[in-house]
Order: C-alpha cells, then sequence, then structure tokens
C-alpha cells in the first residue's frame, strides 16, 4: 500500500515564496495561482516572462462509457498550439470516428484557469467542445454532427477526486486532478438517438504545469459498473512519480491510493497484450487492444506521438482493505505518449 498521509488542499497551489505545495491533497485546490510562481532556467537564474509563458503547459480529458459507446474528448493548451479531439467509439462494430482541432497560438480555444471553476473549450458552438467546471463538477456541451451532448459528470456523496502536485524536472512541477467512476446525467444524443445514461459511467483528467520539455507517459484508465459496484481505476507511469504516484482505484466512491505501476508492452506492435501492475501488488491487469486513436506530428521544435487505445481489462485488483476484485473483458482505455513542447 502507498504510505502517504495527505494533507487538506490548499486555497492557491503557488505559495507566498513563490513556490508551490507538494504532496496528496484531500479536496481540490482552489487557484493554481500560476502567476505567483517563481519560474527559473537551469542554471538558477529567473526565466524571462516569455519563457514561463510557453513552459507552461495543461489538458483536460474526459471520457464517458455506455453500454453501447466510449466518447472521449480533450483540450490541451501547449502554448504553441491548442490541440483538440473528440472521439465516438462504437462498441459492437469497432468503429472509431474524431474530429480534431488544431489552432495556433490558441486562438479560438481556452482551458481553465482552476481545477474548481472555470471554462475549457475548443472549436465553435456549432462544431465544438465546451467543458465547465462549477464547484468542481464537470459540465460537458459537444456539438458534433454525430454528437450531441449536455452532460453532468458526478461523483458519489463524500468521494474525494486524487488531487497531487509533485516536483518535475529540474525546474517544473506538475498538478494533476483526477476522477473516476463518476454518475452521468442529462442529456446524450449519438447518430440521432437519444441514449439512456442510468449505466453511463465517466473519468476525467485536469492536467497542469511546467512539465519536462520532453515528456512521455503510460496510462491506463477503467470505469466499470460491477457485481461489487462501480468501480474505477486510474494508472500512470512518467510524469507524478517524485515521491508519491497518480495510482488510485476507486470502489463505489471510496478512495484508495496505490503504489507505482508498472507497463509491459510492445508499442511496435499494435495488437499486444499489455500487462499493467503495481509494486504493492494491488493491480496485476492485463489490456487486449481492439482499437486506437492515434496522432504523430513532428514539427521539430514541436512532436507529438500520442496512441490511446480501447480495450478489454482482465484480472485482479485489490483495494487497501485486502478486498479483491476481479474483472474479466472489462472495457476501458491504455495510453502511450511522447510529447516535446
Amino acid at each position: 500500500m502507498q504510505h502517504v498521509q495527505p494533507q487538506l488542499a490548499p486555497l492557491q497551489l503557488i505559495q507566498s515564496d513563490g513556490q508551490p505545495v507538494f504532496g496528496v491533497f484531500d479536496g481540490m485546490v482552489d487557484s493554481l495561482n500560476v502567476k505567483q510562481f517563481t519560474f527559473y532556467n537551469d542554471m538558477d537564474k529567473p526565466a524571462s516572462a516569455l519563457a514561463k509563458h510557453f513552459a507552461y503547459k495543461q489538458f483536460q480529458f474526459a471520457s464517458i462509457v455506455t453500454p453501447h459507446y466510449i466518447v472521449a474528448f480533450a483540450v490541451a493548451d501547449i502554448r504553441y498550439v491548442t490541440n483538440g479531439f473528440c472521439y465516438l467509439y462504437e462498441i459492437k462494430s469497432n468503429k472509431l470516428t474524431q474530429t480534431q482541432w488544431l489552432t495556433p497560438l490558441g486562438l479560438g480555444s481556452q482551458v481553465s484557469q482552476s481545477p474548481k471553476q472555470g471554462r475549457a473549450k475548443v472549436g465553435s458552438h456549432r462544431k465544438g467542445v465546451t467543458i465547465d467546471i462549477v464547484d468542481g463538477q464537470w459540465q460537458v456541451d459537444i456539438h458534433l454532427a454525430h454528437i450531441q451532448a449536455h452532460l453532468r459528470l458526478q461523483p458519489a456523496p463524500l468521494s474525494l477526486p486524487l488531487s497531487l502536485c509533485t516536483p518535475t524536472g529540474y525546474n517544473g512541477w506538475t498538478y494533476t486532478q483526477k476522477h473516476n467512476g463518476l454518475a452521468v446525467s442529462g442529456q446524450l444524443t449519438i447518430h440521432h438517438e437519444p441514449q439512456p445514461l442510468q449505466y453511463a459511467l465517466a473519468g476525467y483528467d485536469f492536467s497542469a504545469g511546467f512539465m519536462r520539455r520532453e515528456t512521455s507517459w503510460r496510462w491506463a484508465s477503467i470505469n466499470a459498473q460491477t457485481d461489487a459496484g462501480i468501480i474505477g481505476l486510474n494508472l500512470a507511469a512518467g510524469v507524478n512519480e517524485t515521491g508519491v504516484t497518480e495510482n488510485v482505484m476507486w470502489i463505489n466512491g471510496e478512495r484508495h491510493l496505490l503504489g507505482s505501476a508498472q507497463f509491459e508492452f510492445n508499442r511496435h506492435s499494435q495488437q499486444d497484450i499489455w500487462h499493467i501492475t503495481t509494486n504493492d501488488g494491488q493491480v496485476d491487469l492485463y489490456f487486449r487492444p481492439l482499437n486506437q486513436r492515434s496522432e504523430k506530428l513532428n514539427l521539430l521544435w514541436l512532436k507529438n506521438n500520442f496512441r490511446q487505445y480501447i480495450g478489454y481489462f482482465s484480472g485482479v485488483i485489490s483495494d487497501n482493505n485486502g478486498n479483491q476484485y476481479r474483472l474479466h473483458n472489462q472495457l476501458g482505455l491504455t495510453e502511450d505518449h511522447f510529447a516535446k513542447w
């Protein structure tokens, strides 16, 4: 088990000394207060305002799984451009349809300045995605030819998100806030057919900070209706491993922190089975890919090699109380990502 004692989330992540609060938090940070951060270069000299601006990165992502579809969408501000996407995965036919936006310097798009309050959007009101965060609750509007949505992602009563901040590289930091196993309410219409939401589940990811110039990560996410109730799982390796991890499961809304994760797979074989474990022995899963959303961008100073897989998880996970949960062909997501930004 990850022996970390969470601390109460600070109102502002960056303190009066210009540095962030590190650790795992109970609750959400009200404000990242990025302007207050004192950013130094690699030689410990104060960085210019322009260097600080372009070093800051932020993205917001959410996925919604229903009995027939998966809808996933993201808005990523990497300063040079804002990259957004929304895809629809049709489970029965194994078909994936996507829409993508790439806007130079983020013109016409935005991300929320706070993980608790704010708006992220990409595209237009006729063809776009908008995420409103109100008191920490995500509200989503999607307007596309094949998807019309006005949704609210709702945690179980008293369910805590994972929120943490860790040192990143020599002079940076990363704040991450995630929550899986969320109920979904509102309206969702796909291919002009209204979709029932009583069995729908969602998870989100809000990540921001001064990340490494070259960053890579592996990631896994599950939102599952099981005989034991609702299970949410988030596993990652590559960004937040300095003292604590962002690995966590939710069992009927109760948060259980996990140890570091290992991802064994062959990225050069699209059909390769992944083996995903944690060093505390609480996760032992195999993942079989079915489909993927991929993207490659090579502009020398800016690179993006992105693969997000949809597939089946099978294996065993254990919570912090020693209870075991067996998964068999449970639909979920993984990701293998390299970015130079």
